[in-house]
């Protein structure tokens, strides 16, 4: 029998052009007519890519087509305008996010330094003291946290068009890896990127949250820039590692949110040095006293100094963060809930 519910399992299996998520998932269905074998689609969303609406129609209209007793297919739009992208040298104007207290940033100058790793287990820290917090992947390029959090989930949408967060030890987490598949890439630059990251900011249910977590991609970017010019940030982590070349890249991100009036809260040093199992000695990997002397120079404090351990790293890949594990039985899941502490004490009372 031809009625509402054929049609929305029917309009499940058209993909939103360039994600894994359908266009019922996504909440772009509005409304469904039959009659007489005539069926009638309504759909709204925000695009300005003539060839989205191209691709849906010509999907939605094959896969309606062959349901026995459709005779005709009629599918309209309404189309709405995104998010503008701020203008390069526009005076930045930032606002607060809805739901959201304190915005905090986790930046670096240069990828491979631990950042998503220190931005994934200062969340779970966090959440720990009973604090309400969400964490938003920014790095549409390469979202790792959907790994480091154990889930695939794909997120739904509320009755206002909004996407739902997951909800992972205790996290309210976003991140364009829980919206596309595995081996899809993400082949966006320039003002189609800033928009995507505005709507994985603006356009999220965020519930009630003490603090979101902004884990930025490396270096000074477009999404980077977009962020600090558009969002209200509360302050700053740059996360580094003690040799000279990560700290090269670290002042210029710590440079990007001076001009912007954004307060760099501290440095954190991470893969500090690596405790050997076998003698307790710690031996710095990658040199010391380079976060030291970089918090030194900024005239900030040097808030933590993190361990490289195997039980951290199989932590990230296995979905655990390690500040899951109590901190009696692990040093570095010490070091993050320290640093939770420090970051906290900040903004108590504010």
């Amino acid at each position: 029998m031809l009625d509402e519910s054929v049609i929305r399992a029917a309009l499940a299996t058209v993909k939103y052009p360039g994600f894994s998520r359908d266009i019922v998932s996504f909440g772009l269905v509005k409304s469904i007519t039959i009659e007489n074998g005539l069926v009638e689609v309504f759909l709204s969303f925000a695009t300005r890519d003539p060839k989205v609406p191209e691709q849906i129609h010509r999907e939605a209209r094959t896969v309606l087509g062959s349901l026995p007793g459709v005779c005709d297919v009629r599918i309209s739009f309404d189309l709405k305008e995104p998010p503008a992208a701020p203008k390069p040298g526009a005076e930045a104007v930032t606002s607060r996010i809805p739901g959201v207290k304190h915005i905090l940033a986790v930046a670096s100058g240069k990828g491979g330094v631990g950042k998503s790793t220190v931005s994934a287990n200062l969340a779970v820290a966090l959440a720990s003291t009973g604090r309400r917090v969400g964490l938003c992947d920014c790095d549409l390029y390469g979202p790792s946290m959907a790994l480091m959090f154990g889930t695939d989930e794909e997120p739904r949408a509320d009755q206002e068009d909004r996407i739902i967060p997951v909800h992972r030890h205790g996290i309210q987490l976003m991140s364009m890896g829980l919206l596309v598949q595995d081996d899809s890439a993400v082949i966006v630059r320039g003002p189609l990127a800033t928009r995507y990251i505005q709507q994985l900011l603006r356009q999220v249910a965020w519930d009630d949250l003490d603090y979101l977590i902004l884990d930025l991609p490396p270096g000074t970017g477009d999404i980077q820039l977009t962020i600090v010019q558009t969002v209200a940030l509360d302050g700053a982590l740059i996360v580094t590692t003690p040799q000279e070349v990560a700290l090269i890249d670290a002042r210029k991100a710590a440079a990007m949110f001076s001009k912007v009036n954004v307060a760099v809260l501290g440095m954190i040093e991470n893969m500090s040095y690596f405790v050997c199992p076998n003698d307790g000695n710690r031996y710095p990997i990658f040199g010391s006293g380079g976060g030291a002397r970089e918090a030194k120079r900024l005239g900030v404090p040097l808030l933590a100094e993190i361990p490289i351990d195997i039980p951290t790293r199989e932590g990230g890949d296995g979905g655990s963060p390690i500040a899951l594990t109590p901190p009696a039985e692990s040093l570095a899941s010490t070091v993050f809930h320290e640093l939770a502490v420090q970051v906290d004490a900040r903004f108590v009372g504010r």
